[in-house]
C-alpha cells in the first residue's frame, strides 16, 4: 500500500491523509464512485506507483498524485449552481445521440480561484422532455449525498396533465401508488418490477382541461411523475421542477446562477436529514 511521503519517523507527523478517491472528487476529477472506477482501471499514480486498491490514504498536500499521467492540482474551490434546465436537453456530461446537454449551458460560467475552469456536474436527472431547477456542482460529497433516497429531500414540481383525473385517483398518488420500476422498453418486453412510491403532496394549482398540479416527491425514480399519472390513465405534457430543498427556482429557462452560502448550507442540512429551519 502507498503511503504518504514519509520522513525519518514514517509518516510525517503533520501529514493529513485522506482516501484516494476523495483526493480525486475534491480535485474535480469526478464524483467519488467514478474516481473508484478510475482507480480500479489503473489510472492512478501516486509518487510513481500506479495504485490499483480501493481505499489506500494519502497526503494530497505532500504525495504527487497524477491521473492519466497529469498531476493534480489540488482541491477545486466548491462552486454550487442553480440552472433553469429547458426542455429539449439531456442531463448528462455528453450524449452519443449528439443532443444538447446542460454542460452547454453551462460552458461560460465559472472560473477557479486561479482562473481555471471548474468542472461541474448535475445532481440527478430530469428528462430529455422535462424542465426546471437542476442543480450542478464539483462538490463530490455533497452530490452523492442528496442523491441518495434515504435522505429524503423534497423535489417540488409543477405538473401538467392531459384530461381530468379523477379525485381517487388523485388520492392513490398521495397516499402510495404502484409503478413499474424498470425503463419502459422492459415494460414492453415482459420484465416488470413493480414497486409502491413513497406518499407525495398534491394540489391543483390550474383547473380547465388540462390541469395543472404542484406535487412534492422524496423520491427520484426513472420516469417516476410521468409513472404515476399514467397508472391513474394520465398522460403528463409537461414537468417543471421549481423547488429542490429550500430552493425554489428564481432564474430564466437556459439561465444559471450560483447559490448563496446560506443556500449550500439548507442543502447539506437536508442531504443530512435535518430539517431547514425558515
Amino acid at each position: 500500500m502507498t503511503k504518504a511521503i514519509e520522513g525519518k519517523g514514517g509518516a510525517a507527523p503533520d501529514a493529513k491523509l485522506e482516501r484516494l478517491q476523495k483526493i480525486l472528487a475534491a480535485a474535480g476529477i469526478a464524483s467519488r464512485r467514478k474516481s473508484e472506477e478510475i482507480i480500479l482501471e489503473g489510472r492512478v499514480q501516486v509518487n510513481g506507483t500506479v495504485i490499483r486498491e480501493l481505499g489506500t490514504k494519502h497526503d494530497p498536500a505532500r504525495d504527487h498524485i497524477r491521473v492519466d499521467g497529469k498531476l493534480l492540482k489540488g482541491p477545486e474551490q466548491q462552486r454550487y449552481y442553480m440552472l433553469n434546465k429547458p426542455r429539449g436537453y439531456v442531463t448528462t456530461l455528453n450524449d452519443p445521440e449528439k443532443r444538447p446537454t446542460v454542460m452547454q449551458l453551462m460552458a461560460r460560467p465559472k472560473a477557479g480561484p486561479h482562473g481555471d475552469n471548474v468542472r461541474l456536474y448535475p445532481v440527478g436527472r430530469l428528462d430529455y422532455l422535462s424542465e426546471g431547477l437542476l442543480l450542478m456542482t464539483n462538490d463530490g460529497e455533497l452530490a452523492n449525498s442528496l442523491s441518495k433516497a434515504a435522505a429524503g429531500v423534497e423535489k417540488t414540481y409543477l405538473v401538467k396533465v392531459s384530461g381530468v383525473p379523477p379525485e381517487s385517483g388523485l388520492d392513490q398518488i398521495r397516499r402510495g401508488i404502484v409503478i413499474d420500476r424498470g425503463r419502459l422498453d422492459e415494460v414492453r418486453a415482459g420484465r416488470r418490477d413493480r414497486i409502491v412510491t413513497a406518499p407525495a403532496k398534491l394540489e391543483l394549482v390550474r383547473s380547465g382541461d388540462n390541469p395543472w398540479y404542484e406535487l412534492t416527491l422524496t423520491e427520484g425514480r426513472n420516469r417516476q411523475l410521468r409513472k404515476m399519472f399514467e397508472e391513474i390513465g394520465h398522460h403528463v405534457e409537461k414537468i417543471r421542477r421549481i423547488g429542490y430543498g429550500a430552493l425554489r427556482l428564481d432564474v430564466p429557462p437556459g439561465e444559471f446562477r450560483e447559490l448563496t452560502p446560506g443556500e449550500v448550507m439548507a442543502l447539506e442540512r437536508a442531504a443530512a436529514g435535518k430539517k431547514v429551519v425558515p
